[in-house]
């Protein structure tokens, strides 16, 4: 049994849905597909209506009885498809193959059966009915209620499969004018069956019954409203749609997550129909291919970027491969002796020139025309002749008992026979049983290996995982390690630097303090001459104010002692000339007593100096 899943992924108008169907000159991967699928099992086919879906995601077989149906006729108008050499050589002969059909789409997160033939009511027409997921017996998930057509070759499926596809919903935007608006998937599934013991039917076992699956995928182009100006109904699928295409980013980025971190975070299928449909396949049922179409237009450039990016971490994504179980344990080889055995026999019945019944035995036959005596001549020349009668009813007399007696010889050598393979059987049975039993540890013994292989895998990876973190550390720790010894350099530097700054502080404090010695000095010295200067000073204005009080005092004498001619005048005054004036001495306004130069206040000088 082998499970794919092969799905397309890009911007809108990056040409997805081109790369899937091809055009009538060049198909693409859905009739590559189809074509070497039919060219691989097309001699192996079984007839129509053998296989017969159980509506549970699984195959039943039918009798020879049921299979009595009426071929359906199908016109091809679309495509042609010419014959291709392509083939698979891993294809099991002992097996009858059927290939089934279906077509679904994915529309605002509600799933519609596109191969659905439902009634078409004129005066009330009523919307397609959505399906829902189930979960089968082997907790695989499939669409309940879907349609499945079986198909016989290549042109009978695509023509399937244009059927479907003329009801999917497509429309206009200004980015794509045939936009898809949904995601499509059309299921191939292969229902697989061994012959039985003599390859000349099928086995009548529903357990033995094989189904393979391969499901294309054409999922909706991501785009933007900005872009499309997108409103209404478009607006609403475009959101489901980007939803969708996120709902699959971010389970492809939990799983990748999972296996690369050792963690076991639950990975959101459920919140979308596109990934809760395939979750199977991501974890482990099966191989997932994806092609991402690109568009070369520079406006799509943002688009593109992020369709990229999101490859390239889906090609760390590791899915496991599921292990295939066998079939049945019938003996290899059984169409071609079957096959080889009817040849034979239809060229002993050739040379015999008689018709063989069913029950009988080709190597008795065989033996039967080699030992009976050839008859005689039966021509009858003479209505008189009595001899050719006689002698043709003692042969075939003598031949009927040669017949009895080797029928005789016979029944008593297929008793011993029977007896002989009876006993045979019983050995076989119990070989066949000690060696279901030996298969059966064998499949234990296979599981327990698997587990082991399994969990190696799973601390491998998580050794890789470890790895890659102290390789991270380490390098972290060498980016610190590296930044510590610079910043300490750093630091050493400072702090030569602040030591030389310290230094020459000090030289410039002690230079400062001599010239702030040496400038008191000089100032005090200055100081000292400008007081002694300025005590002379004053010791003169004294001398020169003792003077003038003298005077002052000699005039005042001299008035009091003349007091009758100041009378005279002053009975006729006259105005003093300007010469008298002159001659006059000036007087001398009274001074006060000098000031001892011990009192003089000293002044203080003050020096500022900038030490910075």
């Amino acid at each position: 049994m082998y499970i794919g899943l092969l799905f397309t992924y890009g911007v809108t108008g990056s040409g997805k849905t081109f790369t899937m169907t091809g055009s009538p000159g060049e198909g693409g991967l859905l009739p590559r597909s189809l074509g070497m699928l039919f060219n691989s099992i097309g001699p192996f086919q079984a007839k129509r209506y053998v296989f017969k879906p159980d509506d549970k995601n699984g195959m039943e077989i039918q009798s020879q009885v049921d299979v009595f149906f009426p071929t359906l006729s199908f016109s091809f108008p679309l495509f042609t498809f010419a014959e291709e050499a392509c083939k698979s050589g891993n294809v099991d002969e002992d097996c009858c193959y059927s290939v089934f059909v279906s077509y679904i789409e994915i529309y605002n997160n509600y799933i519609y059966d596109l191969l659905e033939e439902a009634p078409f009511d004129p005066i009330r027409p009523k919307p397609p009915q959505s399906k829902i997921l189930r979960e089968d017996q082997n907790h695989n998930m499939y669409v309940a209620g879907c349609t499945e057509v079986e198909v016989k070759s290549t042109e009978e499926a695509f023509e399937v499969f244009w059927r479907g596809q003329k009801k999917r919903r497509i429309a206009n935007t200004q980015l794509n004018r045939e936009s898809s608006r949904s995601h499509s998937v059309f299921t191939v599934k292969l229902a697989q069956a061994p012959l039985d013991a003599d390859g000349d039917h099928i086995l009548q076992d529903k357990n033995q019954v094989s189904v393979s699956q391969l499901c294309l995928v054409d999922l909706a182009g991501s785009e933007r409203t900005s872009r499309t100006k997108a409103e209404g109904s478009r607006l609403r699928e475009a959101g489901n749609i980007n939803q969708s295409l996120m709902t699959l980013r971010t389970c492809m980025e939990v799983l990748r997550e999972n296996q690369m971190c050792g963690t076991n975070k639950m990975v959101p299928y459920r919140d979308s129909k596109v990934t809760h449909l395939f979750k199977n396949y991501f974890d482990g049922e099966g191989k997932v291919r994806m092609i991402v179409c690109v568009n070369p237009k520079a406006d799509d450039y943002e688009e593109t970027m992020l369709v990229m990016r999101f490859a390239e971490m889906t090609q760390e994504v590791e899915v496991a491969r599921p292990v295939d179980r066998p079939i049945c344990g019938l003996a290899a080889g059984r169409r071609h002796r079957n096959q080889a055995f009817k040849e034979e026999l239809s060229r002993r019945l050739a040379e015999r020139g008689g018709p063989i019944n069913a029950g009988d035995d080709p190597v008795l036959v065989t033996q039967l025309t080699e030992s009976l005596p050839a008859l005689p001549p039966c021509e009858l020349v003479d209505p008189a002749d009595d001899q050719t009668l006689p002698r043709l009813i003692e042969a075939l007399e003598q031949r009927h008992r040669i017949r009895q007696m080797m029928v005789e010889q016979f029944h008593k050598t297929a008793s011993t026979l029977k007896s002989m393979f009876e006993q045979f059987d019983g050995q076989l049975n119990a070989k066949e049983t000690h060696l279901h039993d030996q298969q059966s540890k064998l499949n234990q013994k296979d599981k327990v290996i698997m587990n082991q292989r399994a969990e190696i895998e799973r601390l491998e990876k998580k050794s890789k995982t470890l790895e890659y973190k102290v390789d991270i550390l380490q390098k972290t720790t060498d980016m610190y390690e590296q930044d510590k010894r610079s910043l300490q350099q750093e630091l050493e530097t400072r702090e030569q630097r602040l030591q030389r700054e310290l230094s020459d502080k000090r030289r410039m404090e002690q230079r400062m303090q001599g010239m702030v010695t040496d400038t008191k000095l000089k100032w005090e010295k200055e100081c000292e001459r400008r007081v002694n200067a300025k005590q002379l000073e004053m010791q003169n204005k004294l001398w020169v104010k003792d003077e003038k009080l003298k005077q002052l005092k000699a005039i005042v004498t001299e008035s009091s002692t003349g007091g009758g001619c100041i009378t005279e005048h002053l009975d006729k005054p006259e105005r003093p000339s300007r010469e008298r004036d002159r001659n006059m001495p000036q007087k001398r306004s009274a001074s006060p007593s000098p000031i001892p130069v011990s009192y003089l206040p000293l002044i203080p000088c003050f020096i500022c100096v900038d030490l910075m």
